[in-house]
């Protein structure tokens, strides 16, 4: 008899909390704010000043702001280098901090498959107990002391039903912080080939600039020595003698200088790549890199999709609004229903003959009365803590569109100063190369050569400055795109975060 009427009871008690957790769960939308971001503007153009549709031509390459259209995600190919490509993936497959945070998400999704595991499904444990018990003497029933044995061994069920979502928000806020870790992954993957790019390019200019130096420190004591030896016959005052030795000093205590910054970016791209300091890579060649003309400018619309930190603050967002729904629904009722089946007896032939089936079921209703206005409080903290994320999210984007006007600022006076930086070198290289032609005829003494290659070698400085500097930003301006939007219906572990409070499994990866 018990073991027909289990099931049947069971059937009923199962059939009416699923009515009661579908009608709760239609309802339950409604506890806390939609997670959707707040509306932004969307400026014509980024900057100040309308931007250029291209800039002005420098070394011979004008590059071009191609608006609308997508961002590159391997944009350090177009620097057309096959070294270059090295080193980034030599980072992206090496770096210790990259390698970190693949493990930080991985783990974070485990947690999510563990909490949606535990909250959404029923548990199940099986246990067994033997004892042997010893029961006190009943005076009216003898002085005897009564000694008995207990065998038991069940399978025991719990589940509590979701009725106002509070489960199932919390899975949605977990799921969409774990969006935000896969987006954070995303933007440090991006960062450290920019890093990379960046790294490379300094110091390949930084050894160009290093050994124009030298060749300033050489001319620079040799015009010294040349005055001393003139100021000796008395064919020049004390003070241009002086005045040759300070300026040659000058210049020489500006290469230690410059020798550590060098030596600091190498161990700095070193470590990037994964590697100790001492095994830094040799410098690439500026001039063996090629500038890319064309240069992607994705519309501010746009931007909001294709940025991982803007899309990180979009799923913080979410979260944010998925706690205000679970401080809510943690204030009405919570049914959970528990049952067990099996053996049990005094000894072990009665706990295994049909005489020992044991079972149990019951469902239990709590409803928090009075918890000293905390629920209140903490359903106020969630609202605030969510005001702050959506402040937070409009600061991300500013930011974003701030970081794209400043690029785009930089490239276009980089590429004038690189211009113009550019004439002065070829002039200075020109007067250089005909006051040596000169030199050699006799007509002009050798000190005017040397000034001349002086005037030609600063000018080159300048050059390889503004060079490196057009080069650098161009690659900040690629980061600062993003990556490419990604399609409706892509797997991808980190997409889909808005449909994060439906099926909060999907958007990591996870399936049950």
């Amino acid at each position: 008899m018990a073991t027909s009427t289990f099931p049947r009871h069971l059937r009923r008690t199962l059939l009416g909390a699923a009515t009661l957790t579908l009608a709760a769960t239609l309802g339950a939308c409604s506890f806390g704010p939609n997670g959707e971001p707040p509306a932004m503007p969307q400026p014509a153009h980024y900057g100040a000043e309308p931007q250029p549709t291209q800039t002005v031509p420098a070394q011979g390459v004008t590059q071009q702001f191609v608006v609308g259209a997508k961002p590159v995600p391997e944009w350090w190919k177009l620097y057309q280098s096959d070294a270059l490509n090295a080193l980034v993936d030599e980072g992206l497959r090496n770096s210790p901090t990259l390698a970190a945070t693949d493990k930080s998400l991985a783990a974070a999704r485990e947690q999510l498959r563990a909490q949606i595991g535990s909250s959404m499904l029923p548990t199940i444990d099986a246990g067994g107990q033997a004892t042997r018990n010893r029961a006190l003497a009943i005076p009216e029933a003898g002085p005897n002391t009564f000694l008995y044995n207990v065998f038991v061994g069940q399978l025991q069920a719990h589940y509590t039903f979701d009725l106002f979502g509070a489960a199932r928000l919390a899975d949605a806020a977990l799921a969409a912080r774990v969006n935000v870790q896969a987006y954070q992954f995303d933007a440090a993957r991006r960062a450290l080939a920019a890093n990379i790019v960046t790294a490379a390019i300094t110091s390949a200019a930084l050894h160009a600039q290093i050994e124009t130096t030298e060749r300033l420190v050489t001319l620079a004591n040799d015009q010294a020595r040349d005055t001393q030896r003139r100021y000796v016959l008395g064919a020049v005052s004390h003070a241009d003698q002086l005045s040759a030795q300070q300026s040659a000093a000058s210049l020489s205590a500006s290469l230690p200088g410059l020798k550590q910054q060098w030596l600091t970016t190498r161990h700095a791209l070193a470590v990037l790549l994964g590697r100790t300091p001492d095994t830094a890579p040799d410098d690439l060649d500026l001039a063996q890199l090629h500038l890319p003309e064309q240069v992607p400018i994705v519309v501010p619309s746009e931007l909001l999709r294709s940025r991982p930190d803007i899309q990180a603050a979009d799923a913080a967002l979410k979260a944010a609004a998925a706690d205000v729904g679970v401080a809510t629904a943690q204030m009405f009722p919570s049914i959970s229903l528990s049952a067990s089946m099996g053996q049990g007896g005094f000894s072990w032939p009665v706990a295994l003959s049909g005489a020992g089936a044991i079972w149990s079921i019951g469902a239990s209703l709590s409803q928090p009365l009075f918890h000293g206005g905390a629920l209140f409080a903490q359903r106020r903290a969630a609202i605030d803590t969510y005001d702050a994320t959506v402040s937070q999210y409009k600061q991300t984007v500013l930011a974003a569109f701030q970081n794209v006007a400043d690029t785009l600022a930089a490239l276009e006076h980089d590429s004038q100063a690189l211009d113009a930086a550019n004439i002065a070198a070829r002039s200075a290289q020109g007067v250089f190369d005909e006051t040596s032609g000169r030199y050699r005829l006799g007509a002009v003494p050798i000190a005017s050569t040397r000034s001349s290659e002086q005037q030609f070698r600063n000018a080159q400085l300048d050059e390889i400055r503004y060079t490196s500097a057009r080069l650098t930003d161009t690659a900040a301006l690629f980061q600062a795109m993003g990556n490419p939007p990604l399609e409706s219906g892509s797997s991808n572990a980190a997409t889909a975060a808005a449909t994060a409070t439906a099926t909060p499994a999907a958007n990591t990866g996870i399936s049950n």
